[in-house]
């Protein structure tokens, strides 16, 4: 079978992905910047704030909204520790009723609200997750710095969570040796992979756990 070879920056088929979070990890980010090929200048730094709905019923399907867009991506499987994700929906606010209520909140695995507009911008719908008892929506500022590194796409993120600071640090892939070759030239065999839902979950109190570091 042939190898699919990744481009930074654009589509792919679903990717796995090595993710942690912790407070510190300058020397893997180091081993990052000097094992990277260039990449694109408009992915070498980014800075975006964007909103995360997080449901206490859910665990597979990652919600964020940024630009006026909401964008899910739903959890495949797991193999040799590493995650697999994929598109689940994209939708542009205003919303209609009709996928707020066949879409998104089936999303959430929670009861759907009456709905009883056709259309809802952002802040209708987030005041609506704000009222909701099992969601809640959470504020994240990202500043990234993109890599490639043995042919997958890696980030190192300076995150703020609801104003708490984490790093971020990451390699993607359609091919899991790859990204095992990654995480050991980076240091960081042994270290938990989670997601985005995972870490913001422990840092609100959802989940009773901590960060890597």
């Amino acid at each position: 079978m042939s190898k699919t070879v990744m481009k930074i920056g654009e589509q792919s088929k679903p990717r796995f992905e090595f993710r942690t979070f912790g407070h510190n990890f300058d020397k893997s980010a180091k081993l990052m910047a000097q094992l990277s090929v260039p990449v694109p200048e408009k992915v070498r730094e980014r800075e975006s704030d964007e909103i995360y709905i997080l449901s206490k019923t859910n665990n597979i399907n990652n919600t964020k909204i940024r630009n006026g867009k909401m964008d899910i991506k739903t959890f495949v499987q797991t193999i040799d520790g590493l995650e697999q994700w994929n598109p689940l929906m994209k939708a542009e606010f205003p919303i209609t009723k009709e996928v707020l209520e066949k879409e998104v909140f089936p999303a959430f695995q929670v009861d759907t609200p009456l709905l009883i507009q056709g259309l809802y911008t952002l802040k209708e719908f987030l005041s609506i997750v704000v009222e909701h008892s099992k969601l809640k929506a959470i504020k994240v500022h990202k500043k990234r710095f993109g890599y490639m590194v043995n042919d997958t796409i890696c980030e190192v993120g300076h995150i703020l969570i609801n104003g708490v600071k984490v790093v971020s640090i990451n390699s993607e892939s359609t091919e899991l040796n790859d990204i095992k070759k990654t995480i050991s030239d980076l240091e960081l065999e042994g270290v938990e992979n989670i997601n985005y839902l995972q870490a913001i979950k422990r840092i609100i109190g959802w989940i009773d756990k901590p960060l890597s570091n």
